[in-house]
This record gives structure tokens, C-alpha cells and sequence, in this order.
């Protein structure tokens, strides 16, 4: 019989779906029972009582707080980038149908693969926003995620569940062939998201006039990106054992803001937004951590292909954890079906908790998963290609 955490877990999310408007107090409610369940009944993951629950804090505070930093650090960035005003002057050069929405979701593919998958969301979702008058279609909101989460897959650099098997000694070479799959259902779910989105409110034909670049922004976009990257680039080749014990990235987006704000101060209205987006995502977050999951069923491709759906209601990060201590994966494949398949319902991975603090209109489930039905196809889809062109291919 299942433990009752897990009912507890369930419900907590039952109740997202249903009453998405409560979305915070629920997550942070289902959080709080679980935890006095645990404390009372069976003990935390390390041992029982507060000792037990301070050593799994003490394990998981590093992970929360880079995630704390890069949702708030990089809503701030998004508006930097409003600001500069570069993404009114996108209609000048993209085409004025369907296709243009389609280069959007193709140009935040490409910026998740070498940005974490939040900020490729975030720029992506302002984009969109100033070329369609800020109406955006639900499945098109969907599509901007599940592209960002798409471009991340491919890349150790593009999302947490792959710099964590960079950390591991997993090559950055072995988890590259999930662009096989992530590159066909981009196009799978691209194409009916970008109709979608026409249909809904047609791109904007010319750009405003009198219109002028502010640089200095822009720079300041720059120089933050710059130090998101370089952080992690610099942190998992030259100090991989320490890794773990401090938020390396987020507090490297926080000190380039702050060392920017002479430049261009970030509008700090936004952070109680942000930092509400932030703490529903980490209450779900240290909730699946506390399940009582110990092992994975034996890896192959069917398992890693149900792990993908199991992505999009259970937080990838314990998920992904669970398999590198199992091993016997192919990275590839295991990257796209944790990292695509949280793009499914809209708290599902940190890049829709992100997009959908700035577009509410986004957290209804049942409305995602209506609109947004072309991102399970794409992630289908995408699998069969992953199979019938590279194979599974365990390490």
C-alpha cells in the first residue's frame, strides 16, 4: 500500500488544479501536513524529529535558495530586457503570420540551450508580450515553456537536472543527443501554438516609431547573463565537491543586479510577485523531496519515458537525483523526458512557475492542458524520434 505521504502529496496537488487562484496557500498548506505527518509518524529521509528534519533542510537549502535566486533575479532581468526596449522592435525583422510566433518558441529554444531554462522563459514570455499586445493564448504560453525546457534538455548549462549529471562525471557530450528529440517536438508543438496564437491576436505588423534602444539595459541583460553563465561554467569545471554547498548561481544574478543598479535600477516593485512564484515552486518542491521514494523502477526507455510524465506533477531535481544514484540510464533520453515533460501542466518545472507569475492567466491546469494539448503530443512524438534515430543507448 502506498505510504500516506503520498496521498497527502496528491491531494496537494489535486487541489492546485482545482483552486488554482489558492495555488500558494495550498502548495504551502500541503507542505506543512506532510511535514507534521512526517515529524509525528515515520521521520524525515536523514532520521526522526527535528534533528531529522534540520539535517534534510541543511541537505536540500542550497538547491531551494539557487532556485529562490534565479526566479526573483531573473523576473528583474525580464524587465530590464521590457525596458530596453529591443523586443518592440522584433516585428521589424520577424514575419508578419504564424511563422513569427514560431521563431519566438525557436529563438527561447536557443537561448535555454546556453541560459537556465527561467530566464530563456522569462525573455521568451516578455518578447511575445510586446509583439502580440500582451494577449497571449494559453498554449502559447505552454509552447514558450515547453520550448525553454526543450532547449535546456540538450545542454549541462541549460537546466538544473543536467548540470546536475555534469556534476556527477556525466559528459556534456551524452546528454547532447536529447536535441534529437527536443528539436522535433519543438516543431510538433511550435507550429499549432504559433496558429494558435495568430488566430488569437495577430503579430503586430510594424514597430512603433521614434523608437530607441537603451543600451546601457541591455548591457546591464548582458552582463547578468554573463554571470549566471560564467558561474556555472566556472563552478562544476574547476570546484565540482562544492557544488552543493552554496547557491553559486543565484547569488551570482543577484550580485550583477546589484552591481548594476547604478547603471539601471532594477524595479524592485516586482520582487513580492516573484518571490510569491518562488516559494509555491519550493514548497512543491521540498514536498516531493520528503516522499518516500528510495529507488527507481529498473531503467530502460519505458521507465524513462514514464518518468517524463511523471515529471510534469513530481519535481524533476529528486527525480533526476534518484536515477544518477541508480545509474544505468541513457543520459540523452533521461535529459529530454525530465526536462520536456514538466512543460505539460504549468507547475511542472521552474520555467512555467516563472512564466505563469507573470501571466496568471496561465495556472489553470485544466486550461493548460486543453490548450497546451500539443506539448504531450510533441513529447510523444519526440520520443519515438529519440528511438527511431539514436536509440536507447544506457551508460
Amino acid at each position: 500500500m502506498p505510504a500516506l505521504e503520498f496521498f497527502l502529496f496528491a491531494a496537494t496537488l489535486l487541489g492546485i488544479a482545482v483552486f488554482h487562484r489558492h495555488a500558494l496557500r495550498i502548495a504551502l498548506g500541503g507542505l506543512t501536513v506532510v511535514m507534521l505527518y512526517k515529524f509525528a509518524v515515520t521521520g524525515f529521509p536523514p532520521g526522526p524529529g527535528l534533528a531529522g528534519l534540520v539535517q534534510h533542510l541543511a541537505h536540500e537549502w542550497v538547491m531551494l535558495a539557487n532556485l529562490f535566486g534565479l526566479i526573483t533575479g531573473f523576473a528583474l532581468l525580464a524587465n530590464h530586457f521590457h525596458h530596453s526596449a529591443l523586443p518592440e522592435l522584433l516585428p521589424a525583422v520577424l514575419p508578419n503570420d504564424w511563422k513569427g510566433a514560431f521563431v519566438l518558441l525557436v529563438l527561447a529554444f536557443v537561448l535555454s540551450s546556453f541560459l537556465d531554462n527561467i530566464a530563456a522563459a522569462l525573455i521568451g514570455g516578455t518578447m511575445a508580450s510586446a509583439v502580440f499586445r500582451a494577449k497571449l493564448h494559453i498554449g502559447y504560453l505552454a509552447a514558450i515553456v515547453a520550448a525553454s525546457n526543450a532547449g535546456g534538455s540538450g545542454s549541462v548549462v541549460g537546466d538544473t537536472t543536467t548540470t546536475m549529471m555534469w556534476i556527477d562525471g556525466i559528459s556534456p557530450l551524452a546528454v547532447l543527443d536529447a536535441y534529437v528529440a527536443a528539436a522535433v517536438a519543438l516543431v510538433v508543438f511550435g507550429i499549432p501554438a504559433a496558429l494558435q496564437q495568430q488566430r488569437y491576436s495577430p503579430i503586430v505588423k510594424d514597430a512603433p516609431r521614434r523608437l530607441r534602444l537603451d543600451l546601457v539595459r541591455l548591457w546591464v541583460v548582458a552582463a547578468v547573463l554573463i554571470a549566471a553563465i560564467g558561474t556555472n561554467v566556472v563552478v562544476n569545471t574547476r570546484w565540482p565537491a562544492h557544488a552543493g554547498a552554496f547557491p553559486f548561481i543565484g547569488a551570482a544574478v543577484w550580485l550583477a543586479l546589484l552591481l548594476t543598479a547604478s547603471l539601471r535600477r532594477p524595479d524592485f516593485t516586482l520582487l513580492p510577485s516573484a518571490a510569491r512564484s518562488s516559494v509555491f515552486l519550493l514548497s512543491l518542491v521540498l514536498t516531493a523531496s520528503l516522499m518516500p521514494v528510495h529507488e527507481l523502477p529498473a531503467a530502460s526507455w519505458q521507465s524513462t519515458v514514464a518518468l517524463g510524465f511523471v515529471s510534469a506533477v513530481f519535481d524533476n531535481i529528486p527525480l533526476t537525483a534518484l536515477a544518477l544514484q541508480q545509474g544505468g540510464y541513457d543520459w540523452g533520453m533521461l535529459a529530454y523526458a525530465v526536462g520536456f515533460g514538466g512543460s505539460m501542466i504549468w507547475f511542472g518545472s521552474s520555467a512555467g512557475v516563472a512564466l505563469c507569475g507573470v501571466f496568471p492567466e496561465g495556472r489553470s491546469v485544466f486550461a493548460w492542458l486543453r490548450a497546451g494539448w500539443h506539448v504531450a503530443v510533441a513529447y510523444v512524438v519526440g520520443v519515438a524520434a529519440f528511438m527511431w534515430l539514436v536509440g536507447w543507448h544506457p551508460s
